[in-house]
């Protein structure tokens, strides 16, 4: 298995002297296994997949061989096997000799009920890394299974266990000696039979799913199993080849020394984000890129702009299925909206592009969107008297270049952040909701479980948190298309069709038709799919494939109560931007 090594600092430079990396490696039985897994059949006799294994570790400490403990405070990591992120490295290590390793599964109480926005971009405990927090109803998922089994006559459904809450803080520990003696690796066999396989899986009961309610056993009985699922298989020097001094970080573009430095806030309660290193925010730059952004000479024919497509007066959407290029065909995608860029993982629909610069210039070749070469495009612009001085201000030299144009409208998106909603003013204290929005939100952050009493609308697992998006890729059982095969274009992997990146909710009021095709016109439609509408498929997420096939029966009431809270997401600012009933709407 490819493995992925976590690092809490610097990515790039090699283990040091004193570093000690901890290896999971999932098994099934005592055979290494990949997650998402191939069919694994249970005590029981039942056929199961695995999708999702992850987990936050802490409060390492290691036992000495006279009696002494060397408590690794303060050093946190994550292990997601999806991912292939299953290493964990600590640092200032003792070198010498240990007769044995302690551990936690999940974090301790006084950093599980801290706000997780204090934590830096990269760090294992920000949300963006782990996805393993739960937004406002707080705290972290210290333990999250999911995956897929197969009920009686062939229908599979889906199972969820998402183990939280202090008291299910789990300890692992094992007597073993082993030495410390320059860079060295852990490895632990983690055996997920000892987890799921003698659970029997029944559809529409209690042992499908857990979210460590009150007076959950499954919760607990999860928590132990997994914390007797590891063993210790050996410490061994790491064996790494060598890597030549490279630079920390990416390389900065150039600016000019007259430059302002943009000022980027963070909301109350958001994550802290990563901003790209190399391109460092300035007035100057973002002021050219919100220019570029409206400007139709961008696309080949000199007849549209990126504000086309994406209206900065309706939240960067352009309220259309699918949206017509300048050349007058349609696209195949709906325009996604472009605000809170700064906290996504990946763009595009199916996360092809890794940074907004390439999306932006995705788009501009695009034959169906913009339809333009970029070189073309970048000595029109140098022809315009203006551009001289725009340029030499953003970047210190006149030079119009495809990659500079990229650069700035990178810039200027990155800086549209949505986070003043009715909603967010609510949280903070300065309104109120109606009972109506305050029932729908309610709805929106409950486990639809009715085998323990909850029949919520279990939106929050998808659109959770301050961003109201995990920016995961999943499929959300609307029918398949013949032609678009979603985050399988990008990774090649049959189990990734039909999945599509999760939206960010923010200003769904304004940003209809709604998914990757446009094919719901109004947020009514969309929560009819979720309530009754989903799809059976291979590879539908488990969260939607553990409902019954009746869907949640959501009454009428629900349904509207729920619509009325995704509307208290619209941020003020393009409320603001919206007609009234007799003012015609802008064109732009």
């Amino acid at each position: 298995m490819r493995l992925a090594i976590l690092w809490f600092c610097c990515l790039v430079a090699p283990l040091a002297a004193d570093d000690l990396e901890l290896r999971f490696v999932p098994r099934w039985h005592g055979a290494p296994i990949d997650v998402p897994s191939a069919s694994l059949t249970n005590g029981p006799g039942q056929t199961l997949r695995l999708t999702r294994f992850a987990a936050l570790i802490s409060g390492v400490r290691l036992l000495r061989p006279d009696g002494g403990v060397v408590q690794l405070d303060g050093q946190y990591g994550f292990v997601d096997a999806a991912d292939r992120q299953l290493n964990v490295t600590l640092h200032n290590v003792q070198p010498g000799d240990y007769a044995g390793i302690q551990f936690q599964i999940g974090v301790p109480p006084e950093i599980n009920h801290a706000d997780p926005a204090r934590w830096p971009a990269e760090h294992p405990l920000n949300p963006l890394v782990n996805r393993l927090h739960w937004g406002w109803q707080g705290g972290y998922v210290f333990l999250a299974l999911e995956g897929r089994w197969q009920a009686p006559g062939g229908q599979e459904r889906g199972f969820s266990y998402h183990i939280a809450t202090d008291a299910h803080l789990a300890s692992v520990g094992f007597l073993t000696s082993f030495k410390v003696d320059g860079p060295t690796t852990a490895e632990f066999a983690l055996d997920l039979a000892q987890v799921l396989g003698r659970r029997e899986l029944v559809a529409g009961g209690t042992s499908e799913s857990t979210h460590s309610g009150a007076g959950d056993p499954v919760a607990g009985e999860i928590a132990t199993a997994a914390s007797r699922a590891f063993f210790w298989l050996e410490a061994r020097k790491t064996d790494r080849p060598a890597m030549a001094a490279v630079e920390n970080g990416a390389r900065r573009t150039a600016v000019p020394t007259t430059s302002t430095p943009w000022a980027f806030v963070v909301p109350p309660g958001f994550p802290q984000p990563e901003l790209p290193a190399d391109n460092p925010l300035t007035v100057e730059t973002v002021a050219l890129g919100e220019r570029l952004f409206r400007d139709s000479r961008l696309s080949g024919n000199g007849t549209q702009s990126c504000a086309s497509c994406h209206s900065p007066a309706r939240a960067f959407s352009d309220q259309v299925a699918l949206s017509r290029g300048a050349t007058g065909k349609p696209g195949a995608r709906n325009a996604m909206t472009l605000f809170n860029l700064a906290w996504a993982p990946a763009y595009a629909w199916d996360g092809g592009k890794a940074r907004v610069r390439d999306q932006a210039l995705a788009a501009m070749t695009n034959p169906v969107e913009m339809n333009a070469d970029p070189a073309t495009v970048a000595a029109t612009l140098a022809r315009d008297p203006r551009s001289g001085p725009d340029f030499t201000a953003a970047f210190g030299t006149p030079e119009v270049t495809p990659a500079r144009i990229a650069l700035a409208l990178e810039q200027y998106l990155l800086t549209q952040v949505s986070g003043d909603s009715k909603f967010d003013r609510a949280l903070q204290g300065k309104l109120t909701l109606s009972e109506e929005e305050k029932r729908g939100f309610a709805l929106f952050a409950t486990e639809f479980d009715p085998a323990r009493g909850q029949r919520g609308a279990d939106c929050f697992h998808c659109h959770g948190g301050p961003l109201f998006s995990d920016f995961a890729y999943k499929n959300n059982g609307i029918a398949p298309s013949a032609t678009d095969t979603g985050r399988a274009r990008v990774t090649g992997n049959a189990g990734d069709t039909d999945k599509f990146k999760t939206p960010s909710l923010r200003n769904v009021a304004l940003t209809g038709p709604y998914m990757h095709d446009g094919r719901f016109a109004t947020l009514e439609e969309v929560v009819a799919h979720y309530d009754h509408g989903v799809r059976r498929t291979s590879t539908l997420d488990p969260n939607l494939a553990k409902h019954p096939d009746r869907g949640l029966a959501l009454s009428a009431a629900d349904q509207s109560d729920l619509v009325a809270f995704l509307r208290t997401l619209t941020d003020l600012r393009f409320e603001d931007r919206q007609p009234g009933p007799t003012q015609p709407r802008r064109a732009d």
